[in-house]
């Protein structure tokens, strides 16, 4: 069974996109854990209605803290962070099991317009996604507008989209990480341990740990990329909500004030890879 653990401050109508395409994509048993951090719009209610295990908080906790909130809990033999503001795609979870069971993995991410195969496929991509988000500022967030944007930046096929994607990578995988979906082992919760909650940028953070722990024992690889599994990511509509801050925010430290610039340079080479 997965676990699939996903933080959510409000954005009612992301949330019902992000459910939608959740449940008619995923293939195996899972069980769908909501930190809802503290969210007036409904939010929270919903979740509860179709299903899913919600933690209820009275702030609005950082990314890293909501994550360890959700392993405390999970049941699953996998773990997932997904971002709420993701659509999956079909057939997401198995591909992705597939894929870290013959790259011998147990940490990976899928592709999303944040990084694919090269720097060049991941620029078109990103200057593509820059002309479809406008949309966001002239029509709003509503559940119609969110699913058009989808729909016209992968022009109306999306899942043909995903599939050519996978018949053409299938089973490859590179050293890098994509942070909208993360997908870890219990073992690698068990080297590596929880989130690091002084991380806001907590994905950044794994990497590195993972990478400087594949150095100096060899008993996990790095995180890497499912380069046959695209899921599709909003990018930043969340911060465009104005969120409460972080209940925890003085807790919150730099990448730069946790690892030394060599440590960060190898992060900026792989990331830029």
């Amino acid at each position: 069974m997965l676990s699939i653990i996903t933080a959510v401050h409000n954005q009612l109508e992301m949330n019902k996109v992000f459910w939608k395409h959740l449940a008619a994509c995923t293939r195996d048993k899972y069980e769908l854990i909501i930190i809802d951090n503290n969210s007036s719009d409904g939010s929270g209610n919903f979740f509860k209605d179709v299903g899913a295990r919600v933690i209820t908080n009275d702030q609005n906790f950082s990314y890293p803290v909501s994550q360890n909130q959700g392993i405390r809990v999970a049941m699953g033999d996998h773990l997932v962070f997904i971002n709420n503001d993701v659509i999956v795609s079909q057939n997401w979870d198995k591909r992705l099991l597939a894929n870290m069971l013959f790259n011998d993995l147990d940490v990976i991410t899928c592709c999303g317009i944040e990084q694919v195969e090269t720097a060049r496929a991941t620029r078109m991509l990103k200057r593509r996604w820059r002309y479809f988000r406008v949309l966001a500022r002239l029509l709003g967030k509503s559940q119609i507008t969110l699913e058009l944007m989808h729909s016209l930046m992968y022009k109306g096929d999306w899942d043909g989209f995903c599939d050519r994607r996978f018949q053409e990578f299938k089973l490859m995988a590179v050293e890098g990480f994509v942070g909208n979906t993360v997908v870890m082992t219990r073992r690698a919760i068990e080297i590596l341990g929880l989130w690091d909650e002084t991380q806001q940028g907590a994905d950044f953070d794994l990497y590195l740990r993972s990478k400087m722990r594949h150095v100096s024992v060899g008993d996990i690889k790095p995180v890497h990329i499912a380069l046959d599994v695209f899921n599709h990511h909003f990018i930043r509509l969340t911060l465009g909500s104005r969120p409460a801050p972080f209940f925890d925010r003085d807790r919150l430290i730099p990448l730069e004030s946790k690892w030394t610039s060599v440590e960060l340079e190898m992060l900026n080479d792989r990331h830029r890879a």
